[in-house]
């Protein structure tokens, strides 16, 4: 019998990096989706991705001695639309989703989205050094997520009650600035060796961007569309100041901003493009027709407000 689960993929509103040291942010789960189906059956070798989350959950399920057949060979199947290395997080879908469907086929009983999810988090710990959790959370819980982590033992993951507003989502499109060159992996630990050169400064940058985004909840509360643009201006610039935008993604931005304000949604790339960015059009049609003519490719930002799921 086939077990398919599938999870959404994420945007960082506001947050990036500044979470990783105990700041908080504040994600959003959109309605774009990997799909995780597993049955028994003889395959090829899976990818080692695949291979870490069977291990981890094998592990936890023997662990906690709960019944079930951890020994059977199994056959996955993965079909996502989400685009890989571009900041929205498809690494974190797969690790929950595959995460949910091992639970169930190795027990034979559904598990809930709390379990997937710390499951999911030591599977990207093994692949992105440092994650902050804030992605698989995402994934997990779906709507709007205000995360941060004090310690690895001590995380708020707060699933927000209200939703973005639609007068402000309506305005909001990704554009894909283009795959970057580096992993997330990779643009957190440059942050980590910018943050060692200069602490100060970096820790007042910090400090900055947690400001930003609680104002920008607060714009979502007050669904005040020019106050939510200000923050994303401002989180922008607070990026391009941790050196994790290219400059061909400034240029991009510089050149949109007659149509609205834009930022890196993720890890950012710093060498050539920088993944999808977030971005608030004041002319939606202005915007739509300037993209066409640059042959940028972009699409419309729709919330999902549903986490992991299981679809068979």
């Amino acid at each position: 019998m086939k077990i398919t689960y599938s999870a959404p993929a994420k945007v960082i509103l506001s947050g990036e990096h500044a979470v990783v040291y105990g700041k908080p942010a504040i994600v959003s789960a959109i309605d774009i989706r990997l799909r995780f189906s597993i049955q028994e059956g003889a395959g090829k070798r899976q990818d080692p991705h695949v291979e870490k989350i069977a291990e981890i959950v094998q592990k936890y399920l023997t662990e906690k001695k709960l019944k079930g057949s951890l020994k059977k060979s199994y056959v996955v199947t993965i079909e996502s639309d989400i685009p890989i290395g571009r900041g929205l997080g498809s690494s974190a879908a797969l690790s929950v989703a595959g995460a949910a469907a091992f639970l169930e086929f190795f027990s034979g009983k559904a598990r809930s989205p709390e379990i997937a999810n710390n499951l999911a988090y030591q599977v990207e710990k093994i692949f992105h050094r440092l994650p902050s959790g804030v992605d698989n959370s995402t994934a997990a819980f779906g709507g709007l997520v205000y995360f941060r982590k004090e310690f690895e033992f001590l995380k708020g993951i707060y699933k927000v009650a209200f939703k973005i507003p639609q007068k402000i989502e309506e305005k909001l499109y990704l554009i894909d600035s283009g795959p970057p060159l580096e992993t997330t992996a990779d643009m957190v630990n440059h942050v980590g060796k910018f943050y060692n050169s200069h602490a100060k400064s970096t820790e007042q940058i910090f400090n900055v961007i947690e400001k930003t985004t609680k104002r920008l909840v607060v714009s979502l509360v007050k669904e005040d569309g020019s106050f939510f643009a200000q923050q994303i201006s401002e989180n922008q610039q607070l990026l391009e100041k941790l050196g994790v935008v290219s400059n061909s993604t400034k240029k991009l931005l510089y050149g949109l901003t007659k149509y609205g304000v834009g930022k890196i949604t993720g890890a950012g790339g710093k060498k050539s493009a920088s993944g999808y960015l977030l971005f608030y059009a004041d002319n939606p049609p202005g915007l739509e027709k300037r993209l066409k003519k640059q042959a940028v490719s972009y699409m419309k930002f729709t919330q999902s407000h549903d986490g992991v799921k299981k679809i068979l």
